[in-house]
């Protein structure tokens, strides 16, 4: 994975837990002292050893850390100079999940090594859908429940979420969408015109 994806853990755990967390948790997961690069490919050791330290470390599950990373990722890529390619994907929660994959080629011309998921829309209607998640990385389906999590308060909307995960033809994690409008939210931050 890429530094960027380390950068974000690391954010996420100076804003919510502090610097002497942060510290605690880099030294459990064995890494030295210096920044990540954005644009640097890492080991995805690096990032599953990150989650497990964090977990060790806070007392959380795994999937807890990787869920709240997830919801993180969604702010954190927009302050970081993605905002305006987050936009361009949709202005609403289903038309952005179904430019995801499209998403990703544009990440790839800054990212040429990325090897992102893949996802595809199916079943949808005018207050749901079904997502199809394919990713080469094993236990990342907790990451996608905080991304959609996130994306629905992006997108001002109340999301209820179901998963399982389907190893018939080509194995993949298939969440069932369902939302409601929050009231009195205002225009979605992710609409063009925002």
């Amino acid at each position: 994975m890429y530094g960027l994806i380390n950068k974000a853990v690391e954010g996420l755990v100076r804003s919510r837990f502090g610097d002497d967390a942060w510290a605690r948790i880099r030294t459990r997961a064995g890494l030295p002292d210096e920044p990540f690069v954005s644009m640097e490919q890492y080991p995805d050791k690096t990032t599953y050893d990150l989650v497990a330290a964090a977990s060790a470390e806070l007392g959380a599950p795994a999937e807890a850390i990787l869920e709240e990373f997830g919801r993180y990722w969604t702010v954190y890529t927009a302050e970081v100079g993605y905002g305006e390619l987050m936009r361009s994907a949709g202005s609403t929660l289903p038309e952005f999940l179904r430019n995801l994959d499209q998403l990703h080629t544009r990440v790839q011309l800054s990212f040429p090594h990325l090897s992102p998921p893949s996802f595809a829309v199916q079943g949808e209607h005018a207050d749901g859908l079904d997502l199809q998640y394919y990713s080469s990385r094993p236990g990342l389906a907790p990451l996608v429940v905080g991304l959609l999590r996130g994306l629905g308060e992006r997108f001002n909307l109340d999301l209820e979420l179901k998963s399982e995960r389907v190893e018939v033809g080509r194995a993949h994690d298939l969440f069932h969408i369902r939302w409601t409008a929050r009231a009195n939210q205002g225009s979605a931050r992710g609409s063009s015109t925002a």
